[in-house]
């Protein structure tokens, strides 16, 4: 029975049936509408369209409607539409008889599990072809099992369905409790399932479970489900929603399918309130900041009315609370504060302990309640700087508040905003690989591994380009894409992207060689690993090539980041800082470069370019291993 609370396991079973009636389908978009609700729009044949609706923890069924999206789609929505969207429903299963759904979706050679679980807070969980798990909706550690990334996800759940006759019979007679409890809850009926069962055997429901008639209870277990599964007759009664009609109930509505019922009885998912928001009166720029200034009096006014009272309990508990600094001091001084507070905790008949709320052994301090004020008291000041420090916060709060009496009082000065035309950068072939274009106009690209090296090599080196690579072990292979006046700036680029820059160097020798110069054919006895190469004949050495890599926004002609060597990218650029090998890894110095850039705009063009400035977009460009921030 499903209750406005949530779906039973047998619920669950019908519902799957029915979704598994209507397959061949194909997954269109996917929404998420709040915090625990998602939309899978389905394709049938002949132009069929289904709406599947989960609120995980509770419900799961098709729908007439889904709710309102909101405009910008949450993260794990954007997800699955990555992993999922266009795929082939491939099967639609109930992991035993739990509250445990898995849509198996085809998608190019992989299939993905899109796991729903209606128990308890619920979750919706992605996992690969091995179950492995790529990101649930929320992330947990229970005591038997964790659903997080990178784990397989562990199921463990029964299906007495699945049992045979003997097995059935051995689970009864091995059971303590009586037969209606053993249904209920070794084989996950619940009580109402559970009683129909026992009615349609004939048994009583009170019935010791080993001593029942175990075909009869298994004849009537398996018509019960074959009921729910093929011979549905969806009711509303009383007591909740129902995929088939149980004895006693009294049905006040019937419907062609489950999900009709399920969508009738629970209630709508609220979607973006577009109404609510176009009623609410649209403040200009002066009233928003005048409204501000008057919270924040409202808060400075709280403030000082707390320190006030403060001030005044200390006075009037003067005497007690020396008493407490007095001995908490002294105490300190030959004990411990975890001594202290155990001390404190077992003195419960003494009145300065009873005081006592907190203890905080970093700061020396104590919580004490006066006359039902929690009071902070430093035990190695006297009572009076104690009082000192109130008045001092009485005294900063004042002046703030002065401070904003006499900003509302100033006129406000609001600057024209500037209309931006932007155009952000498209994707282009290269932006997958390391990339920069030289000061004359010529594409540099290197690999940011070993699979990358060899495609580079195989795929996109021409007679026309040059190879060049820093003289160390391990790094880029840089592809120059043409002649270029500026090949420094490739050697830099190649020093900079390889391993003299995780270890720490500040410059590297680096070489070019011709195309034809490169082979993977190694000699008699000799190998080459992958992403290495051979390189026959006079090369071209650059000597003591310094690393140094620049990251900037460039706004003309298009909006992106950039990198790559200093002399390369500040030409272009609007804003830069240059990285060299320091202590910050990867992704801590791609939002610190964040940061940098963002102090070095504006504010109204900031928010113009924020779309295309972010952490992917920055760490694209910082070399492997630490880095620092070359101060100007």
């Amino acid at each position: 029975m499903a209750t406005l609370q949530g779906m039973s396991g047998v619920d669950l079973r019908a519902l799957v049936a029915e979704a598994a009636d209507r397959l061949p389908l194909w997954v269109g978009k996917i929404y998420q509408f709040d915090a625990k609700t998602l939309g899978i729009r389905l394709n049938g044949e002949d132009r069929a369209k289904y709406l599947l609706l989960v609120e995980t923890g509770r419900r799961i069924h098709f729908t007439a409607e889904f709710p309102k999206p909101p405009k910008n789609p949450p993260s794990f929505a954007m997800l699955l539409r990555k992993h999922l969207e266009g795929g082939k429903v491939l099967g639609i299963r109930q992991l035993g008889i739990e509250r445990t759904m898995s849509i198996d979706i085809g998608k190019r050679d992989t299939t993905y599990h899109l796991i729903f679980e209606l128990f308890d807070e619920g979750n919706a969980i992605l996992c690969d072809e091995e179950y492995t798990i790529i990101k649930p909706l929320w992330h947990h550690r229970f005591k038997n099992r964790d659903v997080i990334p990178g784990v397989v996800y562990a199921f463990e759940g029964t299906d007495c369905s699945a049992l045979s006759p003997e097995e059935f019979r051995s689970m009864l007679a091995g059971s303590d409790r009586d037969i209606v409890r053993t249904l209920a809850v070794g084989c996950m009926l619940g009580g109402a399932y559970a009683e129909e069962v026992c009615l349609a055997a004939g048994v009583e429901k009170s019935a010791a479970a080993a001593e029942v008639d175990a075909e009869a209870v298994r004849d009537a277990f398996d018509r019960l489900m074959a009921d729910v599964g093929r011979r549905r007759d969806p009711v509303i009664t009383q007591s909740g929603c129902w995929p088939v009609v149980l004895a006693g109930e009294e049905v006040r509505e019937r419907f062609e399918t489950f999900s009709e019922a399920l969508d009738a009885f629970y209630p709508k998912v609220a979607g973006e309130k577009e109404e609510a928001a176009a009623e609410k009166p649209r403040l200009s720029r002066e009233e928003v900041i005048r409204q501000r200034q008057a919270e924040a009096i409202k808060g400075f006014e709280k403030k000082i009315r707390r320190y006030e009272r403060v001030v005044e309990v200390l006075y009037e508990n003067y005497t007690a609370v020396t008493g407490v600094i007095t001995t908490l001091d002294a105490a300190s001084r030959d004990r411990s504060w975890q001594e202290i507070e155990q001390i404190l905790k077992s003195n419960n008949d003494n009145a300065a302990a009873k005081m006592i709320r907190a203890v905080h052994p970093a700061e020396a301090a104590v919580e004490l309640d006066l006359a039902g004020e929690r009071v902070k008291v430093y035990v190695h000041e006297t009572i009076e700087q104690n009082i000192g420090r109130y008045y001092d916060q009485i005294k900063k709060f004042k002046k703030k508040k002065a401070g904003a009496l006499a900003a509302m009082e100033r006129a406000i000065t609001v600057k024209p905003r500037r209309k931006q035309h932007l155009v952000f950068q498209k994707k282009r072939w290269y932006h997958r690989f390391r990339w920069f274009t030289t000061q004359d106009g010529v594409l540099v690209i290197g690999g940011r591994d070993a699979s990358q090296n060899e495609e580079l090599v195989k795929k996109y080196m021409e007679g026309g380009d040059l190879f060049v690579h820093a003289d160390v072990h391990g790094g880029s292979v840089v592809i120059v894409k043409g002649a270029t006046k500026h090949l420094d700036e490739a050697a830099q680029f190649a020093a900079s992207y390889s391993n003299a820059w995780k270890a720490g160097h500040f410059s590297a020798d680096v070489y070019a060689a011709r195309p034809d110069q490169v082979s993977k054919t190694a000699e008699s006895g000799e190998y080459v690993a992958r992403g290495a190469f051979i390189v026959r004949g006079e090369r071209q050495y650059f000597r003591n090539v310094p690393v140094g890599v620049a990251i900037g926004l460039q706004v003309a002609p298009e909006v992106a980041v950039i990198g790559g060597p200093p002399g390369a990218v500040t030409g272009r650029a609007k804003v830069w800082v240059t990285l060299q090998p320091g202590q910050y890894e990867p992704n801590d110095i791609a939002k610190k470069v964040i940061r940098a850039l963002r102090e070095k705009l504006p504010e109204d063009e900031w928010k113009g370019l924020k779309g295309a400035l972010n952490t992917e977009a920055v760490a694209a460009f910082v070399p492997p291993g630490g880095s620092d921030i070359v101060e100007p």
